[in-house]
């Protein structure tokens, strides 16, 4: 097992890609283990890790959020949230957290961080907010597009472990609900201290105005979860529906998409979904090399030894997930992970939804933490800010999200209150 986690490490160490590094350890554990010979079915396992349909949602979903960017949804759900909260103290750092709770149906965590920060950070900047903190706010918020449906996390984690999509949706509602009031809450505090300006008053007539106009991108969520939960669609024709959505939506109701800015969208979509899908196919390898040499079973053998408290084990659970997130990106923890996880979560009564939101909420924490949080750097890159000076400044903002981690980790029911409320098809 050394073998297998030293030559994934020094592998990217030297800069070798995730997946080929993921390949390469499975065939040294192989090799010392004596199975090499094994190393032959890794074709037919890689292709039938990606022949789910399910993952066919994948993407649809990326899509669906890159043609919402490119048809400038953004700037529409920055007035809407301003229309909420603009004239609270701090309104407009608190119109940053709305945005990401809103736009967060429709985008990942990096896509949410570049498209809302491209409009809030100079915003906040002019409006007299330091330009570090504005920046590591909007990064932090950003998480929430990972949490909040559709997740291509939480579409991940139901391939990988067979558990209902249509359920880790609904399980990551709360969640990422309650990591946006804390952050607004955290906002509210620090514009009351700091004495941050207050936004100029909008007139009712302006109000109505910016809501009307987005509350058709607002709807995005409902149409997939209610189409869902009806039995309308599946989850993968779901992404499907989104997608023609997001295009009648931005081409047709608002007329802010161009042909260039589809065929940008296609291609940011089939770039990034390929290499997804590399590393779901190499997700398969690591489950069958786990498999063979029981590795998941020696590893919870000696966790147990620690402890068989199941609180004790959600907290190591929790930890060792945070320490990971801060080297590796999600999809590598889930792969690595999970494997062991499940077993081990199924042995102490921990219900498949809430591991995956713990899961979840763990990984995408990773996103904004140093030294390798992916939102850090694109924040960084896009307001010319240290890393290290945003780093120091969502500091309190991460404390704020591991809270919320806690509270779901050790009360399941928040969590797993709306999957209660329907019967769930996976």
């Amino acid at each position: 097992m050394g073998m297998f986690f030293g030559a994934f490490a020094g592998f990217m160490l030297l800069g070798v890609p995730i997946a080929i590094s993921l390949g390469i350890a499975c065939l040294a554990l192989l090799l010392t283990t004596g199975h090499f010979s094994m190393a032959a079915a890794f074709p037919r396992y890689m292709a039938a890790g990606l022949d789910q349909f399910l993952l066919l949602s994948i993407p649809l979903f990326v899509l669906t959020g890159n043609l919402m960017s490119r048809g400038r949804i953004t700037e529409r759900v920055v007035l809407f949230a301003q229309a909420l909260v603009g004239r609270v103290p701090g309104g407009l750092s608190m119109v940053g957290v709305t945005t990401c709770m809103f736009f967060g149906s429709a985008a990942t965590a990096t896509s949410e961080a570049a498209a809302v920060g491209s409009v809030m950070i100079p915003a906040m900047e002019r409006s007299g907010y330091p330009r570090d903190y504005a920046a590591a706010l909007i990064a932090v918020a950003s998480v929430m597009g990972s949490i909040i449906p559709p997740a291509i996390s939480m579409i991940i984690f139901g391939a990988l472990t067979g558990t209902s999509i249509a359920s880790l949706f609904l399980a990551g509602v709360v969640p990422g609900l309650m990591i946006g009031v804390g952050l607004l809450v955290y906002a509210y505090w620090r514009a009351i201290r700091h004495g941050y300006p207050i936004s100029e008053r909008m007139t009712w007539a302006k109000r109505f105005q910016a809501m009307a106009a987005a509350l058709p991108a607002a709807l995005l969520p409902v149409i997939i979860l209610g189409g869902i939960l009806s039995g309308v669609f599946t989850p993968t024709e779901s992404a499907a529906v989104a997608v023609l959505y997001a295009l009648a939506l931005a081409g047709i109701v608002y007329r802010s998409l161009t042909l260039r800015d589809i065929y940008d969208s296609l291609w940011e979509t089939a770039f990034l979904t390929a290499g997804i899908m590399i590393v779901v196919a190499m997700a398969t390898m690591v489950s069958f090399v786990f498999a063979i040499e029981g590795v998941a079973e020696s590893i919870a053998a000696a966790i147990f030894q620690i402890s068989e408290n199941k609180y004790v084990l959600l907290l190591l659970i929790n930890i060792v997930l945070l320490l990971l997130g801060m080297f590796l990106e999600p999809i590598s923890i889930m792969i690595l992970l999970l494997p062991v996880l499940t077993p081990i979560a199924a042995s102490i009564g921990v219900d498949p939804v809430h591991l995956g939101t713990i899961v979840v909420v763990n990984i995408v924490i990773g996103l904004v933490t140093p030294p390798v949080g992916l939102c850090l750097f694109i924040i960084s890159a896009m307001s010319n800010v240290r890393l290290e000076d945003i780093s120091r400044c969502a500091m309190p903002m991460i404390v704020v999200c591991i809270g919320v981690l806690a509270i779901i980790t050790y009360v399941p029911e928040i969590p797993l209150y709306l999957p209660s409320l329907f019967q769930s098809k996976p």
